[in-house]
């Protein structure tokens, strides 16, 4: 049963959020930083297939508290002029999202909500008009009413296939905020549908049934059929169980060619029409994609691996060029390679220890010829800027966070070795770089499982817990994405175990190479991140305080509150039903009494991920025990906590709890 569908506990939980707000130890250094680190623009981009512009979403995000629903379309010309705004509606600041180009490179899809009552539609604009710094206004297209996402051309630019929730204004998904529960439960299934958008007249029409939700899609080359990652029933469930259709425009009849024994994503259909590639391997959320590259017979046929020695996890692919043009994160870099389309004669282009991605995950966004490209770059002495140019020589389009200025010291890649296995992590230094004395070092450890930790600029939290004068150690454990498949399934069965023993080693190499105080070692995470500092902190006394941000305490009660069950048949091989010892043995719970550090628990109080139930059942026996613990749930968040107050919150509790009992 889960708390925050209470009633008479909500009113309590929010009352609880409220009186903590006051008790929070404020810098005014630190808060400083918090809040540029929360102010600072983010980026989508997309180059134009003839490489000669580059359009790009640009956020507005706002730190007063109050949160930003502006968002901003940029169009650059490559070849000289100042960046051109695309409006959907002339003076009118709307969100605006999920940019799209048009094969002739004329034209831009996007979504915004310029309409009016939040709602969004597709609007469409020219992608190189306009004088004054202004492109001409698009029009819009589309009457929907509900949650759109992903427009795509078809090859031919006739039509767009477009990713629509209908009748709902929440976007589906485990990180945004669940909605209640009541009435008849688990008989209503709202569904993400594929529609298909006339480009002259505006008509749409629906080619893929009520019953079943899509994840992703990918035109055909003759833009008459689609590729889709699809499922029946809940979109927020299920992804972990999606198999792969191809689609008919015309009939909209689907076939299953492939279901696949883990997830799958990144599909793409080849250029001659015979294929269709796509990601494998075990992952966690939607959109945090890693694992092998495998093509299989667009008619269907036997999946073939294309990448089975890899020694690392490929990010995202695309076909340009001639050739598959794809990202890869290996033992702690980013790497851009080409292969042939049937897999042989890979080669890496370009490595670079920096985060390259196209504003939402590790790729890039490549123009027909395989070589002109935009990227959002970011490192750890370098917050996020849009970049275009041949790929590895880009040239820098913006500098809106030109302003913001590393608070703490540099970074640095960080390898060991444990039980066999190569790992890798990072070290963030603080502002001194370790030259007064020794410091103390939080641990901060990746959600997942399946994930990483990456070179890019920092969160607003790892800021300022570095600026605060601390070392920041994030590490890649085993069940990490940069090693190999093998390795990124190396904690199956095994959850906490392993995984710790290499964040505890990895622990004892930073210690041996740097300035750190080892009797001063703190522990934090989220999500996956949050049930590893539940569990470290029962497992070991290293660890003199620990922030837990909504992690999961009790693997067996965990299976029936979450809203996404089936991620854990991957991990644990069987349901709680049929294997309880399973889950038993990773649960926190279970050796709580071993537990003497204090611990901070921090949840969204509308997660669908990580109930805020495994919290309370944690912070309760902490109190019970008489270990010292607060709890702090955060009104009307999911998994992601995104509203800027509580963002900002939540960086000043974890700095005031690790100052408290580190300093």
């Amino acid at each position: 049963m889960r708390l925050t569908r209470i009633a008479a506990h909500i009113a309590g939980i929010n009352l609880l959020a409220s009186l903590c707000s006051a008790e929070v130890p404020q810098s005014s250094g630190t808060d400083a930083l918090i809040d540029a680190m929360i102010a600072q623009r983010t980026y989508h981009v997309a180059i134009s297939p003839d490489g000669n512009k580059v359009a790009y979403v640009e956020s507005l995000n706002d730190a007063s508290g109050v949160p930003s629903e502006d968002s901003a379309v940029y169009v650059t010309d490559l070849k000289g002029g100042a960046k051109k705004r695309v409006r959907a509606k002339a003076n009118t600041d709307a969100e605006e999202a999920d940019v799209s180009w048009s094969p002739d490179s004329h034209l831009l899809a996007f979504i915004s909500t310029a309409g009016g009552n939040g709602q969004a539609q597709l609007y469409i604009g020219g992608g190189a008009e306009g004088a004054g710094g202004n492109a001409s206004t698009a029009r819009r297209v589309t009457n929907v009413k509900g949650v759109l996402a992903s427009p795509r051309f078809s090859p031919d630019g006739k039509s767009i296939a477009l990713l629509i929730t209908e009748n709902t204004s929440r976007r589906l998904g485990p990180l945004a905020p669940t909605a209640p529960d009541r009435g008849l439960i688990g008989e209503t299934v709202v569904e993400q549908r594929i529609g298909i958008v006339d480009v002259s007249t505006g008509a749409m029409h629906f080619v893929t049934p009520a019953d079943m939700h899509v994840y992703h899609c990918a035109w055909s080359p003759d833009s008459k059929h689609l590729a889709a990652i699809a499922v029946k029933g809940s979109g927020t469930n299920n992804y972990w169980i999606a198999q792969l259709f191809t689609v008919d425009v015309r009939t909209g009849s689907m076939r299953s060619i492939y279901q696949p024994p883990f997830q799958i994503a990144n599909v793409r259909w080849s250029p001659d029409g015979n294929a269709i590639d796509f990601i494998e391997g075990i992952m966690s959320d939607e959109g945090v994609t890693g694992g092998n590259l495998y093509t299989i017979p667009a008619a269907g046929g036997e999946a073939v691996d294309l990448t089975p020695h890899l020694q690392a996890s490929i990010m995202s692919f695309d076909f340009a060029g001639g050739a598959i043009l794809f990202t890869q994160f290996a033992d702690g870099h980013f790497d851009v390679g080409r292969m042939s389309t049937d897999g042989t004669g890979s080669k890496i282009i370009a490595s670079f220890d920096e985060l390259i991605s196209d504003g939402d995950w590790p790729a890039v966004s490549v123009a027909t010829d395989g070589v002109t490209s935009a990227v959002v770059r970011s490192s750890f002495a370098h917050p996020y800027e849009v970049w275009a140019g041949p790929i590895g020589s880009w040239k820098q389009l913006t500098s809106d966070n030109q302003s913001l200025q590393p608070q703490w010291g540099g970074g640095r890649n960080l390898h060991w070795t444990n039980e066999g296995m190569r790992m890798q992590g990072w070290l963030l230094a603080p502002r001194d770089g370790g030259q007064n004395g020794k410091k103390g070092m939080i641990v901060s450890v990746h959600g997942g499982p399946a994930s990483l930790n990456s070179p890019g600029w920092p969160s607003p939290q790892v800021a300022a817990l570095a600026s605060q004068g601390y070392y920041v150690f994030l590490p890649n454990p085993r069940g990490s994405y940069g090693q190999g498949d093998d390795f990124t399934r190396a904690n199956v069965r095994d959850l906490g175990y392993g995984d710790l023993r290499d964040i505890m080693a990895g622990v004892k190499e930073a210690v041996r190479t740097a300035p750190v105080d080892e009797a001063r070692i703190g522990i934090t995470g989220w999500s996956y991140g949050g049930f590893m500092t539940m569990w470290a902190v029962t497992q070991t006394g290293m660890f003199r305080a620990a922030v837990a941000g909504a992690g999961i305490s009790n693997w067996q009660s965990y299976y029936g509150e979450n809203e996404i069950d089936q991620w854990m048949i991957p991990y644990f091989g069987a349901s709680v039903y049929d294997d309880p010892y399973i889950y038993a043995r990773s649960s926190a719970i279970n050796t709580i009494k071993n537990v003497k550090t204090p611990t901070l628990v921090l949840v969204g109080e509308r997660d669908a991920e990580c109930p805020a139930p495994q919290s309370f059942e944690f912070y309760r026996a902490l109190k019970r025990l008489g270990v010292p613990t607060q709890m702090v749930v955060f009104e009307d968040e999911g998994h992601r906590i995104s509203k800027p107050a509580h963002r900002r919150e939540l960086a000043r509790r974890m700095g005031a709890w690790f100052d408290k009992y580190m300093k």
